[in-house]
């Protein structure tokens, strides 16, 4: 992790690796009509969300904003998640 420079903020190694599942349920449609601040996606669906891009796919899906879908019970080698954690005081 960390193995070349971070991006503007500072953040390492987060397009590429493989596609993160992310909490949102997945709408062709729904930034059309969502909130522009901080949207919280649909609260159902049948897919949900994956960001990121991964080494199954070409340079141009690369990137963090780039959203897709896949079923939450689908198994593949190229979408995993990212675990996190808030930094203690």
């Amino acid at each position: 992790m960390g193995g070349k420079l971070g991006n503007g903020y500072g953040l390492h190694d987060m397009s590429g690796n493989g596609w993160e599942w992310v909490n949102d349920w997945y709408s062709s449609s729904y930034y059309s009509s969502s909130p522009q601040n901080n949207p919280p996606g649909p609260t159902t669906g049948t897919y949900r969300v994956v960001r990121g891009g991964s080494w199954f796919y070409d340079s141009l899906n690369c990137r963090a904003s780039y959203r897709n879908s896949s079923t939450p019970t689908g198994t593949y080698n190229f979408i995993g998640c990212r675990a996190t954690r808030n930094p203690t005081p």
